[in-house]
């Protein structure tokens, strides 16, 4: 056999038509393991559901002929993401249960049936949250009546379980340009940089630019997570931009509604982009935020400029950790005593940043935390607010809320807004950001 035989690259037979949901390099590389399934939180409590291997290759060989439709247990994954971190052979699930999803959605519900009505007003709280804060007094009044709640959960199936988040009587937006907006920023930002020996941080550049993409939660119910954001990176000497946005798209991706979320996409990728050709990057101080902008968009969608978006964005503390000698900064830092009990969240886990909080925290005098294992919190965004998943949810946090209570801390503490939603209401206890104890150690 002459060497050019040798050389010759192998020429695969087309032996299925491509379809939609042609997902199939993927979907070969998953054989008999089931790490996946061993780590599906909603598996794990649910005899029901047939688990993440189920839903992404396994139902794309059932339809690859189009000889099956798309089987609706997709809409009990919560969106965890945490198969995409189990599985040894780097298959694609989370991008094939959203493509899944989205088929389904879009092909086999009933547009005028409650679940997709419920589930659309759902993963468009941005939209919900604008009218809301319009009259924010009024409209906490009201979503916390009980008549309200049952209203909500008899029509449109939104448990009454939980207490509805109450809306901050001035945005983020709104505290921002009252501030000064950007020029504000800059100028904050420059003083910050003509101080020296400030905590043993590395400010070397006068043009230190990030642009914030807030999300919706912290922009209508928790602006405080937003200020401490600015008033921390400010501090390292970063000028903070904070460009038009729409949606994460997470809840959208979540719920199936891709249309939805790529119209989403198109603005936060045009506007990004544009912060990114000013010098700036991208931070989120909402880990499922920074997950989305960084992997499912690319995996969903053919933008213009994605791909740039995906490799500018950080998550704000991991940002600084890897830009500024952070822990000499913490050095001299100091706060009141208190004992927090850190949760990471999923999709902080997919990003690798699951142990970055609990490291922060030591370096900062009179600040103690512990953290309180690996399991999900349950609620994954509008999952734990669906009447028929509430259950589920709070078996999923179980094991979260035990550990937080054998813990005893002052306080709760993690990135994503959900998730510490479901901390507050399995314990009782309050939370906190990162970002808010870092804004109390670092800045005056």
């Amino acid at each position: 056999m002459s060497d050019a035989d040798h050389t010759d690259e192998f020429e695969p037979v087309q032996v299925f038509p491509t379809t939609e949901m042609d997902l199939r390099p993927g979907a070969d590389d998953c054989y008999k393991c089931s790490t996946c399934d061993s780590e599906c939180p909603v598996a794990a409590v649910d005899d029901d559901f047939p688990g993440p291997k189920f839903q992404g290759p396994e139902q794309w060989r059932l339809k690859r002929k189009d000889d099956a439709e798309i089987d609706d247990s997709v809409m009990s994954c919560s969106n965890c993401m945490r198969c995409d971190s189990a599985c040894p052979s780097g298959v694609p699930l989370s991008q094939m249960h959203n493509t899944a999803r989205g088929s389904y959605v879009e092909n086999g519900m009933d547009k005028l049936s409650r679940e997709y009505i419920r589930n659309r007003i759902l993963s468009n709280y941005g939209t919900l949250a604008w009218f809301g804060s319009k009259v924010p007094r009024l409209t906490n009044f009201l979503m916390s009546s009980s008549v309200v709640q049952t209203v909500n959960e008899r029509v449109m199936g939104i448990t009454s379980e939980r207490e509805f988040p109450e809306f901050a009587q001035q945005t983020f937006r709104e505290w921002w340009e009252e501030r000064g907006g950007n020029a504000t920023s800059k100028k904050r930002a420059s003083e910050a940089r003509e101080q020296t020996g400030r905590g043993g941080a590395e400010v070397e550049s006068d043009e230190k630019r990030v642009a914030y993409f807030h999300g919706c939660y912290s922009n209508y119910n928790t602006p405080e997570v937003g200020k401490a954001m600015v008033r921390v990176f400010e501090s390292f000497g970063y000028e903070v931009m904070v460009p038009p946005q729409k949606c994460s798209g997470t809840p959208m991706f979540a719920n199936g509604m891709l249309p939805d979320a790529r119209r989403a996409a198109e603005t936060n990728v045009a506007e990004l982009s544009a912060a990114i050709e000013d010098g700036a990057d991208i931070i989120a101080s909402c880990t499922s935020c920074s997950l989305s902008l960084r992997q499912e968009y690319p995996e969903l969608f053919d933008l213009d400029g994605i791909e740039d978006v995906s490799a500018h964005t950080y998550e704000a503390l991991e940002y600084l950790r890897i830009h500024e000698d952070l822990s000499g900064a913490l050095e001299e830092s100091e706060i009141d005593s208190r004992k927090f009990a850190y949760h990471a969240p999923c999709h902080a886990r997919n990003q690798g940043l699951a142990g970055q909080a609990i490291e922060l925290l030591d370096g900062i005098e009179g600040a103690e935390a512990e953290d309180v294992g690996d399991s999900c919190s349950g609620i994954s965004g509008t999952y734990g607010w669906k009447e028929e998943k509430y259950d589920t949810s709070m078996k999923i946090g179980a094991e979260m809320f035990h550990h937080m209570e054998d813990a005893e801390p002052d306080a709760g503490m993690t990135e994503c807004p959900t998730c510490a939603m479901q901390m507050e209401h399995g314990t009782g206890y309050e939370i906190r950001h990162p970002l808010e104890v870092m804004e109390e150690a670092l800045v005056d």
